[in-house]
């Protein structure tokens, strides 16, 4: 074991055993347990440790002794400096096993309730290319590689788009080619680039808070249909006009063309006037028949065909009858009330984005669904005496919420809401298992089925079903 002159020690030979949370794998060293980024069980490796804590190490492989007999080519020209797919040198059957294992562990470990065998995880069909909606960043100064950097070549394009760089807020990657997304995606980000350089158009500085192209965003549907939203830090009328006139004859196929010109200090545009260059203002998805419209500020599941089998879940555990209303918490924009409605006498969604209840209406009336209604609001709020009794007692329970799972506050109002079945969907197997130990004293887990939409990533979805005791 050497050390380094900062103190951090050089960890000598080390065969990387495990995973651990995050995707991060794993070793041990006498007592203390090392993660390490960039590497799979199998490896072994000499690790140049970046953080020391009483009872764990973190680093970063610094040179490979031998590479794991599982490891697999990363298809991604990118791979190992974007963050996206850290997971690409390990070959999909063995991510699935690790992230199944997460799931059941968090929910033994931090749920503490007694739970049923779980169904095996549902694989993602696409493992590549599977993901609706991608955001690029505009940098003037781009990730150099350690080749760039040596080579003394003052003339390097220092403008790229692409992702930024983890814990590298200012460095972005400019990206070749992506396999999240499929064409026409990376032509239209490509081309977009091209016609910035041709016309001396500049890209954003993050530091400085200058510049004129921002960020992309790309929504592309399952029906076919393409949404390109174009950021700009200010307006420049004539420049962008060229830019997305060239786009518009480049790329006859998108259905909508977007802009914002968004000049405070973060580029999150939901608060942002998002401008129609040309066509609709949104694109429609389509799921067993049903039509989902899609705006520019709209949460969708980014994995659709995965979002599909999701919700064929979600639904089979609620084992809806046509006389039982059902609650949908979380309801975003409705696309899990709407699927389900058909087996239901009514369906209430209840979400606390206003605008996202909008477009709930909207899903409502496009399919003519006519038993939902749909709230906006706190969940601990809204679900009071008076709400239950003028919708009707929940005899189902959908909830879905974010990463932070439910606010304990919610966790007490559905045990006072007392529905006989609750499905619990979950992009956070942790807090997920926190909240059914809450609910442990009034329901019982009976089904567990881990759903993954996120091939290469650590990210796993896991949906319960809870029923009373």
């Amino acid at each position: 074991m050497g050390r380094s002159r900062k103190n951090k020690p050089l960890l000598k030979q080390v065969e990387i055993t495990d995973v651990a949370a995050e995707g991060k794998a794993l070793c041990r060293i006498e007592d203390r347990v090392v993660f390490v980024q960039k590497a799979i069980p199998g490896d072994i490796v000499d690790v140049q440790v970046t953080k020391k804590r009483k009872n764990y190490y973190e680093g970063y492989p610094v040179h490979f002794h031998k590479y794991s007999e599982i490891r697999t080519e990363p298809i991604c020209e990118h791979f190992g400096v974007c963050g996206g797919c850290k997971w690409q040198a390990l070959p999909y059957e063995h991510q699935l096993k690790y992230k199944e294992r997460e799931v059941l562990n968090n929910l033994q470990r931090i749920g503490k309730v007694e739970l049923p065998v779980s169904m095996p995880i549902k694989a993602s069909a696409k493992t590549d290319f599977y993901r609706n909606k991608l955001e690029f960043t505009f940098s003037n100064n781009r990730w150099l590689s350690a080749e760039e950097m040596s080579s003394g070549d003052e003339n390097l394009q220092r403008n790229g788009v692409g992702f930024h760089i983890p814990n590298m807020f200012d460095k972005v990657i400019d990206v070749n080619k992506c396999h999240l997304q499929s064409d026409p995606s990376n032509q239209i980000r490509l081309e977009i680039k091209k016609f910035a350089f041709e016309n001396n158009l500049t890209f954003f500085d993050l530091k400085k808070q200058e510049g004129f192209l921002r960020t992309l965003i790309i929504r592309t549907s399952s029906t076919g249909e393409i949404m390109v939203i174009l950021t700009l830090f200010h307006e420049d009328k004539e420049n962008r006009l060229k830019l997305l006139e060239h786009l518009k004859e480049t790329f006859p196929q998108i259905t909508s063309l977007q802009y914002v010109i968004n000049s405070k200090a973060n580029d999150t545009i939901t608060d942002q006037q998002i401008e129609l260059f040309y066509g609709r203002d949104h694109i429609f998805e389509e799921m067993e028949g049903l039509k989902f419209k899609i705006g520019p500020k709209s949460f969708y599941q980014t994995n659709s065909e995965q979002a599909y089998e999701l919700y064929k879940v979600t639904r089979e555990f609620a084992d809806i009858k046509n006389n039982e209303v059902v609650y949908d918490l979380y309801t975003g924009t409705g696309t899990i009330a709407n699927f389900v409605a058909r087996q239901a006498k009514k369906v209430v969604g209840v979400e606390y984005v206003p605008e996202a209840i909008e477009d709930a209406i909207e899903n409502s009336k496009i399919n003519n669904i006519e038993n939902t209604s749909f709230f906006a609001g706190d969940m601990k709020d809204v679900l009071n005496y008076d709400f239950l009794t003028k919708n009707g007692h929940p005899d189902v329970m959908i909830v879905d919420p974010p990463r932070a799972g439910m606010h304990a506050d919610v966790v007490q109002t559905i045990l006072n809401s007392a529905p006989d079945r609750i499905v619990y969907v979950s992009c956070n197997s942790a807090t997920q298992a926190r909240d059914i130990n809450m609910l442990d004293m009034r329901y019982k887990v009976t089904k567990i089925q881990p759903v993954d939409m996120f091939p290469h990533t650590h990210h796993v979805e896991n949906v319960v079903l809870l029923e009373r005791r």
